[in-house]
């Protein structure tokens, strides 16, 4: 059993959730992976989320500097947003999360290989030793 962390401790898991760690920030990054958007445009690409949270998110989004907004128009003052390197990083994450999500969806299906046709499985890769990693040889990130 593992030894309970100190209330200050914050996991990296944590630490990132607390970053963009809800389902319109994912949605909003992914549909700024292509390319820059205007504020209708993202409301356009993400179905369902209302002006108000929208606005929240890409505030909240900036702050975080996993995007960043630029003036089009200074009358009436009007935004793109663009992804920052850190944003773009998330494209793995959002890769992971959405083969998980095939694999359990309906009508869905999980990333394959082009080459075999076999479905594509997530691993760790260390580039110093140019192999994939096993869970018992990592120091961190355990969530088994």
């Amino acid at each position: 059993m593992p030894e309970p962390t100190s209330p200050s401790a914050v996991s990296p898991l944590d630490a990132a959730l607390a970053r963009v760690g809800d389902r319109w920030s994912f949605l909003l990054v992914e549909a700024l992976l292509d390319g820059p958007l205007r504020f209708n445009e993202l409301g356009a690409r993400v179905p369902a989320i209302a002006p108000n949270i929208l606005s929240q998110r890409l505030r909240r989004l900036e702050e975080e500097g996993v995007l960043r907004a630029t003036p089009y128009s200074e009358r009436p003052p009007r935004l793109a947003y663009a992804l920052t390197e850190d944003g773009h990083e998330l494209a793995g994450v959002l890769r992971l999360l959405a083969g998980w999500g095939a694999q359990r969806g309906e009508g869905s299906e999980a990333p394959r290989h082009a080459a075999c046709g076999s479905a594509l499985e997530a691993r760790w890769y260390c580039a110093t030793c140019a192999r994939a990693i096993e869970e018992t040889e990592s120091t961190t990130l355990r969530y088994a």
